[in-house]
């Protein structure tokens, strides 16, 4: 709440206060006036060109409003993709045991390799990238893949073009108008300039049409997808890299729900021959281990993969990272080794299992109301279409009638409407709930 008010603030100067109201110039996106000093700092410009609120915050306003509204009303949030299973104590065990060693002289540790430990790089390499050719000393460990969405953003700088998925996760967009990779904002169409939105629907298999889709230095993909929940094929990411070889592009490609995997499709861009040359890899331990307080991910940057003029992406990524990272917690690290260890993995999949069957109830429960559902397979996202409708105003009347909480396709892309998110992150006896509650109101 604090955050989207913030936003909409603008402060304004004595001087200026003393001129006639209709005088004054703000930001189309600020409504209020701070009565205060100004500096002369002027604001980043690339800030000034964001949407006014990001789509999160968003949703939990329209919550507040409801529970202001509605003070006894029993909410059930399936929107924000947060977990809600206790982690494993073969992991918090680890990460209580280091915690521990901080107190003696034998297990103290202070600040550790910016690009993490040697060990937790070693065996993310052996658990995830086996038979792929990536090395321990290309994966960075960091306090999770968004952080590193951000860090990638300020090493590839604002001379460069950018494709999104659309839909895809807000923070890709975001994080290239904030560098100053993305033209104005076009109001009617809801898109920036310079960036080109990839259309990823039922109708070409939410994967894009790489035919139509232009040359771009960068392109993001997510697979399996937030929010669709669908994982690309072999077939769509041998496509996809040999795009990129043909046109000389780089592949951002986030695996954060990679191990939700089901049906074989592949798990990391890795997997396909050529991807070194032409792709990174983000990735994290947030949903695959319930670490989405504890923080903590990795990036992959293959030696291979190399600028117009030859030099390493590799080298100038550490630097970012040296620069502005002084590396993941020594606790969550810790942690991060034992989710990777034999039992840690396996009470892992235990977990996991247990929101891919909540995904389960959710896709039945959908299509039993007769909603056309995708998605809930290989990710735990439920994607819902509801034809012909605003996705603001589904979420609300869902919201309103129901007291469940989901997301709405527009915030994550202006190439449609139709569709809400549902998460299947929760715990089983909401999940039932919220279908029953559904029932009543479908």
């Amino acid at each position: 709440m604090y955050y989207s008010q913030f936003l909409s603030r603008v402060c304004m100067p004595h001087a200026v206060l003393l001129q006639p109201k209709e005088s004054w110039n703000s930001s189309k996106s600020n409504d209020e006036i701070i009565v205060g000093h100004c500096t002369k700092v002027p604001r980043n410009s690339n800030l000034e060109k964001l949407r006014s609120g990001y789509l999160f915050p968003e949703i939990s306003r329209h919550e507040s409003e409801h529970l202001q509204k509605n003070p006894d009303a029993s909410l059930i949030r399936l929107g924000i993709g947060d977990t809600t299973q206790p982690i494993p104590d073969t992991i918090t065990l680890a990460m209580a045991e280091q915690v521990r060693g901080l107190s003696t002289i034998q297990g103290y540790r202070g600040y550790g390799a910016e690009q993490g430990n040697m060990a937790l790089r070693k065996a993310i390499a052996g658990k995830f990238y086996q038979d792929m050719g990536i090395k321990a000393n290309e994966i960075f460990v960091s306090d999770g893949a968004q952080c590193d969405i951000s860090r990638l953003q300020m090493l590839l700088g604002s001379n460069v073009t950018v494709a999104v998925q659309d839909p895809s996760f807000p923070a890709y967009i975001d994080s290239s108008v904030v560098v100053g990779q993305a033209g104005e904002l076009e109001e009617e169409t809801g898109k920036y300039g310079n960036i080109i939105y990839m259309n990823c629907g039922p109708e070409n298999d939410f994967f894009p049409d790489l035919s139509t889709i232009p040359r771009t230095d960068i392109i993001f993909l997510c697979s399996p997808n937030n929010p669709t929940g669908h994982a690309a094929s072999w077939q769509q990411l041998k496509q996809l890299v040999e795009f990129a070889e043909a046109n000389g592009s780089i592949i951002v490609h986030d695996s954060a729900y990679a191990a939700y995997i089901r049906d074989g499709s592949p798990r990391s861009i890795f997997a396909i021959p050529g991807a070194k040359e032409v792709a990174i890899e983000i990735s994290s331990f947030s949903k695959f281990a319930g670490f989405t307080g504890v923080r903590l991910g990795w990036t992959v940057v293959p030696e291979e993969l190399l600028y117009s003029n030859g030099f390493p992406v590799i080298k100038d990524f550490n630097r970012i990272v040296c620069t502005c990272f002084n590396g993941a917690s020594n606790i969550a690290q810790a942690g991060g080794l034992a989710c990777l260890s034999t039992d840690g993995y396996h009470d892992l999949c235990k977990v996991i299992d247990y929101y891919m069957e909540n995904a389960k109830i959710l896709v039945d429960g959908f299509t039993s109301l007769g909603w056309k559902v995708y998605g809930g397979k290989n990710a735990p996202y439920i994607w819902v279409h509801f034809p012909g409708m605003s996705s603001w105003n589904v979420f609300a009347e869902i919201l309103k009638k129901t007291n469940i909480v989901t997301v709405p396709r527009r915030g994550f892309g202006p190439a449609g409407e139709e569709y809400i998110r549902v998460s299947a992150f929760g715990q089983r006896q909401n999940i039932l709930e919220a279908i029953r509650r559904l029932n009543s109101f479908l």
